[in-house]
This record gives C-alpha cells, structure tokens and sequence, in this order.
C-alpha cells in the first residue's frame, strides 16, 4: 500500500476543509468550522491500476494572526495552494505559503486552486489573473467545494504528480 501526505495550505476560510469533506465523503456544508492545528483524513484512489492512499493534512488556515508551523509540514509529497476567489488577499497569503513551501520542503509538487466557483459573479479575482499562473505551467483548477466542480480533478492531479506512486 502506497501512501502520501498531502498539506492544504491557504488563508482562513477559504475552503480548505470543504474541499477535503467533498472529497473524502462527498459531502457539503454551509456551517463554517474554524480548523484548529490540523485535521487529517485520508482517502485511496486508484492510479494507473495501484491503490495510492493520500493523507490530507488540513493545515489551520494561515493569516496575520497564526502562521503555520512548518513541522506540520514535514514528509509531505504535495500540496494543494487553496484560493478563495471572492477575496484577492487570499492569493497574496498563497504565494506566501509557497514560498514557505520552497524553503522548508523543496520544489515538490502541488495544484493551485481557485476555489468557490459557485461565487463566480462575487470574485475578486479575474480570468487573466487565474490564466497567468496557468502560463506558468503550474497545474491550476476552479473548484466548488459546494457544487463538487473540480474537486475529484483536483486530488487525482496532484496524486498523478506525485512519482513514483
């Protein structure tokens, strides 16, 4: 059995623990619950005809008040950058965590996502902002934890990029 930890980085409240409930159980809610330290699922998919088992770390949403531990850090394979499309700021903390990512575990492989796709009218952020990180060539994926969009391509990317599995 193949098994990797997976970090979900992002500012607070930007659906970190919504896309990993939609992922893991298939299911949505409206009550937000702040994450406090880390909460860890995990979920199998098959790859390629292997069994991979990703261990979702849910990592406290990281602001001007609580920064993430980079012990928590450790012995991940992989992130995923989360984005909260209705709020700007929340890309500024992403790229942030990024490079907190590059110092503290190297260039390892990870999938930026542009998340509350069913707010699209209320988003702060624009298409060519979404399409420059794309020009990037970093994987990058709207997502609604509420609708489902782009959940299950999210996790099975970053598990795609993940070798060897």
């Amino acid at each position: 059995m193949i098994e990797k930890k997976i970090c979900m980085l992002g500012s607070f409240a930007v659906g970190k623990t919504s896309l990993v409930t939609r992922f893991v159980t298939s299911i949505f809610s409206d009550r937000y619950l702040t994450t406090i330290g880390v909460k860890i699922d995990k979920k199998m998919v098959a790859l390629d005809g292997r069994d991979i088992t990703l261990i979702l770390w849910d990592i406290h949403g990281d602001d001007e008040f609580q920064r993430i531990r980079t012990s928590y850090l450790r012995g991940a394979s992989g992130y995923l950058l989360v984005v909260d499309g209705t709020r700007r700021d929340t890309l500024v903390t992403a790229m942030g965590l990024r490079d907190t990512i590059l110092q503290t575990l190297g260039d390892v492989p990870f999938v930026l996502l542009f998340n509350k796709a069913d707010l699209m009218d209320d988003w702060d952020i624009d298409e060519a902002t979404v399409a420059s990180y794309r020009h990037r060539g970093w994987s990058v994926i709207i997502t609604s934890a509420k609708t489902g969009q782009g959940v299950e391509e999210a996790f099975v990317t970053l598990a795609q990029r993940l070798s060897p599995y």
